[in-house]
């Protein structure tokens, strides 16, 4: 089993991509997280069905997120 934190620990300052509870995908370089997994992305990009919408730098609450992905 892959620990969370051990993920977040390995892709500081690397390119992940974060799908939320409600189905969101942000892709951005994740530049701080705390032991609740909440999460500093910059960079990020909502990734949506038509478009991609330039967000800079986003706080994520560890309890949204599903999965992250490194890139």
């Amino acid at each position: 089993m892959i620990m969370p934190m051990k993920v977040l620990e390995e892709n500081l300052n690397k390119h992940v991509a974060l799908l939320l509870k409600d189905n969101r995908v942000l892709d951005g370089v994740l530049t701080g997280y705390d032991d609740y997994m909440n999460m500093v992305l910059d960079d990020v990009e909502e990734a949506g069905e038509e478009s991609t919408k330039k967000l800079g730098t986003v706080i994520v609450r560890g309890s949204n997120v599903v999965r992250i992905v490194p890139k």
